[in-house]
C-alpha cells in the first residue's frame, strides 16, 4: 500500500499501514499554525504503549493512551526545541484508537486526525481551546 491511498471506509479495523496513511493524510493536512512545527516530523504505528509506558505515565489502563509524542533529544539540558526534526516521531496506538472507533463510531479519518491535532498541540504549548478550535476548523473543512 503506497502513502499515497485514500482509505474512505472500513467493515473491517484498519490495519498499521492503513493507520499509517490516514495519520500521513493528517499530518500534511495539519491547520497552519500547527504545520509550521512539524514538517519533519515522522509517524509511527504500535499497537498499544508497553509497560515501561504504562509506568512512565502511570496509566491505569494502557488502551488511555492514543499518541505519544517522541523528541530525539533536547538542546541543552532543560531546553526543548520548538521544531521537529527528522528524529522526532509521533506514535499512534493503534488498538486504543480502534476501541474509541468502535465505541463513537466516528469516521476513522476525523478520529485519527483529531488525535493527531490533539497530541501536537499540546507538545507545542498551544491552550485548550486553541486545540478545540482548530480541531473543529480541521474536521469542518473536511466534511
Amino acid at each position: 500500500m503506497t502513502m499515497q491511498q485514500i482509505i474512505m471506509n472500513y467493515s473491517v479495523p484498519p490495519n498499521a499501514e492503513e493507520l499509517e496513511v490516514i495519520a500521513q493524510s493528517a499530518l500534511d493536512n495539519l491547520p497552519e499554525e500547527l504545520a509550521e512545527f512539524c514538517e519533519a516530523l515522522l509517524i509511527e504505528i504500535e499497537e498499544i504503549p508497553d509497560e515501561a509506558l504504562e509506568q512512565e505515565f502511570d496509566l491505569d489502563d494502557p488502551f488511555d493512551m492514543l499518541a505519544l509524542f517522541r523528541r530525539s533529544g533536547q538542546i541543552s539540558p532543560g531546553v526543548e526545541k520548538k521544531v521537529a526534526n527528522d528524529d522526532d516521531t509521533l506514535v499512534l496506538f493503534r488498538r486504543p484508537i480502534l476501541d474509541i472507533w468502535c465505541e463513537t463510531c466516528e469516521d476513522i479519518n476525523m478520529l485519527v486526525r483529531q488525535t493527531v491535532i490533539e497530541e501536537l498541540g499540546q507538545v507545542y504549548d498551544f491552550a485548550d481551546d486553541e486545540i478545540d478550535e482548530m480541531i473543529q476548523r480541521h474536521n469542518q473543512s473536511f466534511l
